[in-house]
């Protein structure tokens, strides 16, 4: 397993998805195919492209933060055209792609978008804040209790301190001495 893993994406996270993709390439020449197979990675931040998976070093990588995923069927003509998708982000590259099948291409497109969904509603908000909250919510429970319960003690029966002496010597440590 280790040797088809590609070896930066290891490194990088846990693999979401991965498998061949046929990507179009931004510049193809007169010789070459315009869409060319490539093993297609998905981690949590980054989407990586291979040779082939046996590749270690990725032909290219883009974060796929602020991207998003939609199904493409425009891109192709041919019977392959329901297996097309496309990641596009406002003044970025966008990168087009076939899948070996429309439920495939629904995979890549779904996973993205829920990977997209989770970036932007938990590292955002919660990282900062909730550790604020935290410590908060524990300086603020404390003071509210204790100075809540001082206060009630205080005002609402004033002589509550001579009962309170008594009952702290009924403690059962001390119980024997008072039978």
């Amino acid at each position: 397993l280790e040797e088809i893993t590609p070896k930066p994406v290891q490194d990088t996270g846990n693999i979401l998805k991965q498998g061949y993709l046929e990507k179009r390439s931004r510049e193809h020449s007169f010789f070459g195919s315009e869409w060319q197979k490539r093993w297609c990675v998905l981690n949590r931040k980054t989407f990586y492209y291979y040779a082939n998976e046996k590749s270690k070093q990725p032909k290219g990588n883009f974060s796929i933060e602020d991207y998003s995923a939609r199904l493409a069927f425009h891109l192709r003509k041919d019977s392959r055209k329901r297996c097309c998708f496309e990641l596009t982000c406002p003044g970025k590259r966008t990168y087009e792609f076939t899948a070996p099948s429309p439920a495939e291409a629904e995979d890549w497109v779904d996973q993205i978008q829920f990977l997209l969904k989770d970036m932007s509603s938990l590292t955002i908000p919660c990282d900062e804040e909730d550790e604020e909250e935290l410590y908060n919510d524990v300086d603020s429970s404390d003071s509210v209790n204790a100075s809540s319960h001082n206060t009630t003690l205080n005002q609402d029966e004033p002589n509550i301190e001579m009962e309170e002496d008594d009952i702290y010597e009924v403690l059962p440590g001390k119980q024997p001495n008072k039978q």
